[in-house]
């Protein structure tokens, strides 16, 4: 396989480069000074930069349909990803590539009806609404989705939602104008027919938003992770995407190049953690010595290097087989690029803060926050143990049929 970029991904990659290094990275310390001052006000600076970036042709790159942005193939957006992941939160919003609203558009444009994509897709991929996704629950253990408590039932020509959910992403932002829930239709059918997913408005009545959790402290302004709450909440039955008992095998589809994207803008942030260790261990000076003269400071700024490129390259071949074989495909792939980069993430993060002494875990220094985003990456979209729970059958069903094998 070969990861050379095209002449045509490449253009698109240099343009995002000089857009972020010139435009977004400039302007992230005060955006992220005024989104914490006003947790939950979008900045002035945003609407700038998505602006621009529109006029340069760099919107909505993360779609590979070309009905709606440039059609980059999930190999060529992974670099790009990568990119936006050295100025979060800033750069994934300004070319309208942030989630959870990429999932949420994949999920209308592969199985969302004429009307929704009418309605909530052309307004979401013009940047002019965001939305939010509503799956985990505070009361069962969210690592198993058949757990849902969480009911979307049919009556009649209506759906009535019922249920709790929390760690909703996007939910705080101003613009969120709909979410989108899963829970259970018909609890009598096969496990993975049971749940639905639905496009509720977020003004639609019975829906309450409560209050936003943190990670480490810190909120994610001015997007949050929220808890909301379902009481009869009674909408047409034709806001069911694809039609009821469909939820798992939409969830299925979204969550492949989302990962890819997700896992590359962690990738990202590892290279910007190592760049400021790097820095860092130059620098200042202990013991008579600089930092990285002391301890095993070099072998550990070297593995972190190893971590992420062989990370990169494990990614861009998931994004390979995802282009060329779809979600089913790359499964395997899928999942150990999620247990693996995350924890890579989280680990040169800390190798750094640990450079960078009371400074790294200070607000100081962007470390503390990154490190809370890549933590939270290793339970979001399913934990590590799951992933590596699903390598490992795919691993042992190979020796499942020989003499004395597992069963």
């Amino acid at each position: 396989m070969d990861f050379t970029p095209s002449e045509r991904s490449q253009q698109y990659l240099d343009l995002a480069r000089a857009f972020v290094d010139d435009r977004v990275l400039p302007e992230l310390p005060g955006y992220l000074e005024a989104a914490r001052s006003q947790p939950w006000v979008v900045p002035p600076i945003v609407e700038t930069l998505k602006s621009e970036a529109r006029a340069a042709g760099l919107w909505n790159l993360f779609l590979p349909d070309d009905r709606y942005g440039p059609g980059l193939s999930n190999t060529d957006y992974a670099p790009i990803a990568e990119l936006t992941g050295r100025a979060m939160p800033l750069a994934p919003e300004v070319f309208n590539c942030n989630a959870p609203d990429t999932g949420n558009a994949e999920v209308l444009v592969h199985y969302g009806s004429e009307e929704q994509r009418e309605r909530w897709l052309t307004p979401l991929l013009a940047g002019e609404i965001r939305s939010a996704f509503c799956m985990t629950e505070p009361d069962v253990a969210s690592s198993d989705a058949s757990n849902m408590a969480a009911t979307a039932r049919v009556e009649g020509d209506e759906v009535v939602l019922n249920g709790k959910k929390w760690w909703s992403t996007g939910i705080g932002h101003p613009d969120c104008r709909f979410l989108i829930f899963m829970g259970v239709t018909d609890p009598e059918a096969h496990k993975y027919r049971r749940h639905s997913m639905v496009i509720v408005p977020v003004d639609t009545p019975g829906v309450e938003i409560g209050r936003m959790l943190t990670v480490f402290g810190y909120y994610d302004e001015p997007y949050g992770h929220g808890e909301v709450s379902f009481d009869d909440v009674r909408l047409p039955v034709d806001s069911i995407i694809a039609g009821p008992g469909r939820g798992f095998e939409i969830a299925q589809g979204r969550l492949g190049p989302g990962r890819v994207h997700h896992c590359m803008r962690a990738i990202g942030m590892a290279e910007v953690a190592l760049e400021l260790a790097c820095r860092r261990a130059t620098d200042r000076v202990a013991f008579g010595k600089p930092l990285a003269n002391l301890g095993g400071n070099r072998e550990r700024i070297a593995r972190a290097r190893l971590a992420i490129d062989q990370a990169r390259l494990l990614v861009l071949r998931t994004a390979w087989l995802l282009d060329r074989h779809g979600v089913a495909g790359a499964r395997d792939e899928v999942s150990q690029i999620k247990a693996v980069v995350p924890r890579m993430t989280c680990d040169v993060i800390d190798m750094a803060m640990q450079l960078h002494g009371g400074a790294g875990v200070s607000d100081v220094f962007p470390l503390a926050e990154m490190y809370a985003g890549a933590r939270a990456l290793r339970l979001a979209d399913g934990p590590d143990e799951v992933h590596l729970g699903m390598v490992a059958r795919s691993e042992l069903h190979r020796y499942a049929e020989a003499p004395g094998g597992i069963t």
